[in-house]
């Protein structure tokens, strides 16, 4: 029991919704401590805990309770975008397997707002190599068809494939392929949010994270295959 994490707590969620309203960089820095105490602090002790947990039935995992590793930066990047607000408003924890860069790897996710939180696995955006190796294998049969039966039984418990869709089949492959929704998808992931509990102030949510996380291993594991084997 290395972090020892406890839960978050009501003020976790108090400082998210305040965050909201009060998207400024003057008022972030005058409630720095807040946000070290109530957002930082546990989210660490969560990740340290969470990864072990995960270790158990994915051994070669990696979490690390450091920002821009498992912990995902607080600042926004707004270089492209018309919403200048410097702060996300929500925390957001990535466990991640392979040797790659952590978001072209495939991972297990934890998200909290002030609304709900949300528990992912999969890969949100391929890199141009990953995706060329991704559509190799949907093409495939072998590989294609076991990724279609983890689909359905994925959807069959809740957490339907999802992915960043392209409108059209990409060139070179039939407009008829059995697998044409896959072959337009640039992301592979799955996920479902939950409505806030109880559960999130106390260690369950380890649990918690855990059971679902396993509905989703199969996806994990036919992702560290193809990006491990590219």
């Amino acid at each position: 029991m290395s972090g020892s994490f406890k839960g978050f707590s009501e003020e976790s969620l108090r400082f998210l919704a305040m965050l909201r309203e009060n998207n400024e960089k003057a008022w972030f820095d005058a409630h720095r401590d807040e946000y070290d105490r109530h957002i930082l602090a546990p989210s660490r002790l969560l990740v340290e805990d969470l990864g072990e947990a995960i270790r158990r039935f994915v051994p070669g995992i990696i979490a690390e309770p450091k920002v821009n590793r498992s912990l995902f930066r607080i600042n926004r990047d707004t270089r492209f975008s018309n919403d200048k607000s410097p702060y996300k408003t929500h925390l957001a924890l990535w466990f991640w397997e392979g040797h790659g860069p952590r978001m072209a790897c495939s991972g297990f996710y934890f998200h909290l707002d002030p609304e709900i939180f949300m528990i992912g696995a999969g890969i949100y955006r391929f890199t141009p190599e990953t995706l060329a190796g991704y559509r190799a294998r949907v093409i495939n049969e072998m590989h294609g068809d076991i990724l279609t039966k983890i689909a359905d039984d994925m959807a069959g418990k809740g957490f339907p494939l999802q992915g960043l869709h392209y409108k059209r089949i990409p060139r070179g492959f039939p407009a008829d392929h059995a697998r044409a929704e896959l072959l337009k998808l640039n992301g592979l992931y799955s996920g479902a949010e939950f409505e806030l509990s109880s559960i999130l102030y106390s260690r369950d949510l380890i649990d918690f994270c855990v059971s679902n996380f396993r509905l989703m291993q199969p996806l994990h594991e036919w992702l560290l295959a193809m990006t491990e084997n590219a």
